[in-house]
């Protein structure tokens, strides 16, 4: 779903701004995250940016075309196959 998002905006912020509370697992019991702090220093809002994982979703700058998916876990599943 397309997210609308204001200039200099963080991907946190903008998914927020849509409803979007929650886009990460926890990698024990898979209970829901996001943003917490807001300023980087509890990875509750960690997610995958254009394939990339464990990104801090409230640092990170919205840039369009940018591709956030839901982190589940500790982002590196891919390791465990």
């Amino acid at each position: 779903m397309p997210v609308r998002a204001l200039p200099g905006q963080s991907i946190a912020a903008a998914l927020w701004a849509a409803g979007v509370l929650s886009w990460r697992t926890t990698r024990l019991n898979g209970r829901p995250r996001g943003a917490f702090c807001g300023i980087g220093s509890c990875y509750d809002c960690l997610a995958s940016v254009n394939g990339a994982p464990n990104n801090r979703a409230c640092l990170v700058p919205a840039r369009p075309g940018d591709t956030v998916t839901t982190q589940e876990g500790n982002g590196r599943a891919w390791l465990q196959e």
